[in-house]
C-alpha cells in the first residue's frame, strides 16, 4: 500500500507541475474522438468526414472553454442531419435547443459530461458515467448526464430512421415519423431517468459521515441502476441486455475505486472523535485523517574538482597538512604543552630585554645631559678667572677647557652607542628564542 502511495503523490506531482500542458492535451484528446464519433456514427456530410478538419477543430478546442466544444459537436450533428434530410435537421435543431436551455440553465459547467456520456456509450462502457458523477459531481449534475443519455439515442435514432426517410417523398410523413419515433424510443427515457437516480443516490450516500461511504454510495448505485433497468425493461419491453448492464456496473465499480484512490484515500483505523461546545453549541466533529505518504526523492550531490577563484591543488595540499598536524597535535597533548611553555618563556625574554633596553637608553641621555652641563659651567668659570688675571690667558684657558670637555661627551656618547649596542642585541635573542619557540609550536 505503501508504494501505491508513493505512485500516487508522484502522479500528482507530476500533474501540479505540468498542467498547463496536460490539461490541453485532454482536451484535444477528448475532442478528437467527439468528432470522429459523430463522422463515424453519421457520415451524411463527405466535407466534414475530413481527418485534417477534425484536427483544426480539436486544436481549436483544447485552448478554448469546454461549452465551445459542446457547441462545435451540436454544429457537426446538425450538418450531418442537414445532408440526410432537412427534417432530420429541424428535429434535431429543437431537441438540441431544449437540452441546451436545460443544460446551461442547471449544470453550465458540466459541458464535459455531455460530451462524454454519448462517447462511453459508443465505448460500451456507459455506466460509469451515473456512478463517477455522483462521486465528483452534485445532484445537478443529474440534469448533464440526462441530456447526453437523450443526445445519443436521438442520433442513434436518426441513423436507423434515414433508410426509411429516404424513400419518402411528402416532407410531412417524414417529419411525422421522426417525431413518432423520437417519442416512441423508450429506452432514451429509461436510461436517462436510471442514470440520474443514479447519480442522485451516489451523491447522497458518499455525503453521509459513515465509514467507506465511497464504497458503499458505490455499490447501491450500481444496484439502484440495475434495478431501474430491471423495472423498465418489464413495463416497456426495452432492447437491453442485463448481462452487459451487470458487466458495465463491476467495471464501474473498478473504475470508480481507481477514481476514490486519488480523490477520497482515507483511513478509517484512525478516526478520532471531538466533542466540545461553546455558548451557543454543542460540537460532534468525526476526524478521519487521509491516507499521505511523502514521495521519495532522490538528490545527486556534483562534486567537482576544478579550481575555482584561485583555489589551487597546493591549497587542498595545505589543507590536508593542516588537518594532519592538528590531528598530531590532539594525539600528542605533552608536546603541544611544552610548545605552549616555551613560546611563554621566549615571550618573557622579549620583554625584559625590551626593558633593558629602554632603561639604557634613558641613563645614556642623562649621563650626556649631565657632561654637557658639567663642561660648559667649567669653561665659564675657566675664562672667568682667566679674563680676572689676562684677556689672552684666559681667552686660551677658555679654549683649552672647552677642548678639554668636549673628549668627555665623546666618551659618553661611545658609552651611550655600545649601551645601545647591548640592548638591541639582547632584544635579537630574545626575538630568536621567541622564533624558534614558534617554530617548535609549528613543528609540533
Amino acid at each position: 500500500m505503501t508504494l501505491l502511495l508513493e505512485y500516487r503523490e508522484k502522479i500528482k506531482r507530476f500533474y501540479r507541475m505540468n498542467s498547463v500542458v496536460i490539461l490541453p492535451v485532454l482536451k484535444f484528446l477528448v475532442a478528437f474522438f467527439a468528432l470522429n464519433g459523430i463522422n463515424t456514427l453519421l457520415g451524411y456530410m463527405p466535407r466534414l468526414d475530413n481527418i485534417a478538419i477534425v484536427l483544426i477543430a480539436s486544436l481549436a478546442c483544447s485552448f478554448l472553454p469546454a461549452g465551445f466544444l459542446t457547441l462545435l459537436c451540436a454544429v457537426f450533428s446538425i450538418a450531418h442531419l442537414y445532408a440526410m434530410s432537412l427534417e432530420a435537421m429541424g428535429v434535431g435543431l429543437c431537441v438540441y435547443l431544449v437540452l441546451f436551455l436545460m443544460l446551461f440553465r442547471f449544470a453550465p459547467k458540466d459541458s464535459y459530461v455531455v460530451i462524454l456520456t454519448p462517447l462511453l456509450f459508443s465505448l460500451k462502457i456507459p455506466y460509469v458515467v451515473p456512478i463517477v458523477v455522483g462521486l465528483i459531481g452534485d445532484p445537478v449534475s443529474a440534469v448533464s448526464v440526462a441530456c447526453g443519455v437523450i443526445v445519443y439515442y436521438l442520433l442513434t435514432m436518426m441513423v436507423g430512421c434515414a433508410p426509411t426517410i429516404r424513400t419518402m417523398d411528402d416532407y410531412s410523413e417524414r417529419l411525422r415519423y421522426l417525431i413518432e419515433n423520437l417519442m416512441e424510443n423508450k429506452s432514451a427515457i429509461v436510461v436517462a431517468a436510471s442514470f440520474a437516480v443514479t447519480v442522485v443516490v451516489v451523491y447522497v450516500i458518499r455525503r453521509m459521515s459513515v465509514e467507506y461511504a465511497w464504497t458503499i454510495a458505490m455499490v447501491a448505485g450500481a444496484m439502484v441502476n440495475l434495478l431501474i433497468l430491471l423495472v423498465g425493461n418489464l413495463i416497456y419491453d426495452i432492447d437491453l441486455s442485463m448481462i452487459g448492464a451487470v458487466l458495465g456496473s463491476v467495471l464501474a465499480i473498478l473504475i470508480a475505486k481507481v477514481i476514490e484512490f486519488f480523490r477520497f484515500c482515507v483511513d478509517y483505523g484512525r478516526t478520532e472523535k471531538v466533542q466540545f461546545e461553546d455558548d451557543e453549541y454543542y460540537y460532534y466533529v468525526k476526524a478521519v485523517p487521509k491516507m499521505n505518504v511523502a514521495a521519495s526523492t532522490k538528490m545527486v550531490k556534483k562534486i567537482s574538482t576544478n579550481t575555482q577563484s584561485g583555489v589551487s591543488v597546493g591549497s587542498a595540499a595545505a589543507a590536508r597538512s593542516y588537518a594532519e598536524s592538528r590531528s598530531t597535535n590532539t594525539e600528542r597533548p605533552g608536546a603541544a604543552a611544552r610548545t605552549r611553555t616555551g613560546t611563554g618563556y621566549g615571550r618573557e625574554h622579549a620583554a625584559s630585554g625590551a626593558q633593558r633596553t629602554q632603561a639604557g637608553s634613558q641613563g645614556t641621555t642623562a649621563a650626556t645631559r649631565t657632561a654637557g652641563r658639567t663642561g660648559n659651567s667649567a669653561s665659564t668659570r675657566t675664562g672667568a678667572n682667566m679674563s680676572s688675571g689676562g684677556g689672552s690667558y684666559g681667552t686660551t684657558a677658555g679654549s683649552t677647557a672647552g677642548r678639554t670637555v668636549k673628549p668627555a661627551g665623546n666618551r659618553n656618547t661611545v658609552q651611550q652607542r655600545n649601551r645601545t649596542s647591548y640592548s638591541a642585541q639582547g632584544a635579537a635573542g630574545n626575538s630568536q628564542r621567541a622564533g624558534n619557540s614558534e617554530d617548535d609550536e609549528e613543528f609540533f
